[in-house]
């Protein structure tokens, strides 16, 4: 079995800050609406509610570990730099290896099959990564339910296509096999937008068929964003349905132990019962 968090819900927002997020198709840019609305995200949601930021491009690295901390949350936000390439899946194992820090998750090999990213494009995992580090003995892992983890759910937005690092629907798969749901969201006009870099004009384009395949692995949805309204929409939405299975969740564990306290309660009148008989 895997060691699980705090049953307080946690949520890791999983962003893509590939060179393509600051093409302007989306006033100002990609990047600066993103941060716009991941910052009215975390204002918006319930002060118990721990948050943890993860950044990815052609490698991935947790900016934020899960907090309440609204504040550095923003800091972290704001901290974003582009990088070159896209590693979705990247994104999603580091996301996974926030949430369940005992759990062994091998980011160096998993990641990087052991040494650096592939092509020579990446950096080392000690200076990539703040992951906390492997414990000495891993525990067995025992897959459980797709979407049947409630305490914790990741976000993920790109405005792009994998082109480096593990392939997307194998780490999905493995957030499927922790019960963790991936809700994604593809941020940009249908058409792509254009981004110069080093005196060249690149048209840049989300891969919406693999987004789409996450979330329903991982029983989850996928959102499209056009435009930064339709974004902060997005994350309304996301922001509701939480509340939502936060409710649910308190709803249900209170008559779980509502009906044990019956059961107890009927015990203990059979009891008086039957001993007034006797």
């Amino acid at each position: 079995m895997i060691t699980l968090p705090s049953m307080h819900q946690t949520i890791i927002l999983a962003i893509d800050v590939s060179l393509s997020m600051r093409a302007s198709d989306i006033a100002p840019t990609r990047l600066e609406a993103a941060q716009a609305a991941a910052k009215a995200f975390v204002a918006e949601q319930p002060s118990d509610v721990r948050i943890g930021i993860v950044s990815f491009a052609g490698t991935a690295a947790v900016v934020q570990p899960p907090t309440r901390d609204r504040d550095a949350l923003v800091a972290a936000i704001d901290r974003f730099t582009l990088q070159r390439h896209t590693a979705i899946g990247s994104g999603i194992i580091m996301s996974l290896a926030t949430l369940f820090p005992d759990a062994g998750i091998d980011l160096e090999q998993v990641l990087f099959g052991g040494r650096s990213s592939r092509r020579g494009r990446g950096v080392p995992i000690e200076r990539a990564q703040k992951a906390p580090e492997r414990p000495q003995q891993q525990e067995q892992f025992t897959p459980v339910a797709p979407g049947s983890y409630t305490s914790a759910a990741i976000i993920l937005l790109t405005d792009g296509r994998t082109t480096t690092g593990p392939p997307p629907l194998e780490a999905a798969k493995m957030a499927a096999d922790r019960g963790v749901r991936v809700y994604t969201v593809g941020f940009g006009t249908n058409a792509g937008g254009s981004v110069d870099f080093e005196g060249w004009s690149m048209f840049m384009r989300f891969d919406e068929e693999t987004l789409k395949a996450i979330a329903e692995i991982t029983r989850a949805e996928y959102y499209h964003a056009a435009s930064a309204a339709d974004l902060q929409k997005v994350y309304e939405n996301l922001n509701a349905r939480s509340v939502l299975e936060r409710k649910e969740t308190e709803v249900s564990a209170l008559l779980t132990a509502a009906a044990a306290a019956l059961a107890v309660v009927a015990a203990l009148l059979s009891l008086a019962w039957f001993n007034r008989l006797a």
